[in-house]
């Protein structure tokens, strides 16, 4: 079964409530190709009026975070009832920007992931090396880290439940893009991992993103990639082009 295509917007600490309508409203007004799943991530302030604002059927609002906790003092969190409640069904979890400015490990982002799921939600998971770790040619190995610590969390169904997002994080917000050749090289060795660590139909099933400086102009060589599924984007959801990298196959 072919995967589908998967294109997420990831807005991070970006917006107000008159420019995410207007970001909105141009995916409303657009056509956008029916084969490919998109979720927008705004701040958690602004996900009920992204829920109320968007009309297209192929879209859907997620958290950009949730916590491995069902309730109580944790001042500034979100749980994952309150996002089921919301009626938001998807997470971003793992993102670099967690990791290493708030100092996230591999295990909790697997522990707060294997909690989103039990939950009733969908994550996008996000891993990814630093430029000293990609040019010491550590890159496979750190990828394969982050992955251990989630299998060591989640089984079985529970996969069926994860989109996988590979980040540079040398390329996160800073223009540079890694090439279509170190693109696929680092999705094929997730998805070789994955048949080999956790099963052939986990491995060919899983959708696996390719996020860091993706743009329109850059977004269609990427997706003819046989193993990069789709994209997680930063800065550009907030620009018109994301139309562009969500019709990339068109």
């Amino acid at each position: 079964m072919a995967r589908k295509f998967f294109v997420g917007g990831n807005f991070k600490m970006n917006g107000t409530s008159e420019s995410i309508k207007k970001i909105i409203k141009n995916l409303n007004d657009s056509k956008l190709d029916s084969n490919v799943e998109v979720v927008i991530a705004p701040p958690a302030l602004y996900l009920q009026l992204a829920k109320a604002e968007v009309k297209q059927p192929t879209v859907q609002v997620s958290a950009q975070n949730v916590y491995d906790k069902p309730d109580g003092a944790f001042t500034g969190e979100i749980s994952v009832s309150q996002l089921a409640d919301s009626d938001i069904h998807w997470t971003i979890l793992g993102h670099s920007e967690r990791r290493t400015l708030l100092g996230e490990t591999d295990e909790i982002v697997a522990s707060k992931t294997k909690f989103a799921i039990d939950g009733g939600l969908s994550v996008v998971w996000c891993c990814g090396e630093s430029l000293a770790e990609r040019e010491a040619g550590n890159t496979v190995a750190v990828v394969e880290r982050q992955l251990a610590a989630l299998a060591a969390k989640i089984s079985g169904a529970d996969w069926q439940k994860v989109v996988i997002a590979y980040e540079p994080i040398w390329a996160i917000g800073t223009g540079k893009v890694a090439t279509v050749q170190q693109a696929q090289e680092a999705h094929e060795a997730i998805r070789n991992w994955l048949k080999a660590k956790v099963s052939d139909d986990v491995a060919e099933q899983t959708r696996i993103l390719y996020g860091g400086s993706v743009k329109g102009d850059n977004s269609k060589d990427l997706a003819k990639e046989k193993d990069i599924d789709g994209f997680l984007v930063g800065g550009a959801s907030l620009k018109p082009e994301f139309v562009d990298i969500i019709n990339s196959n068109l």
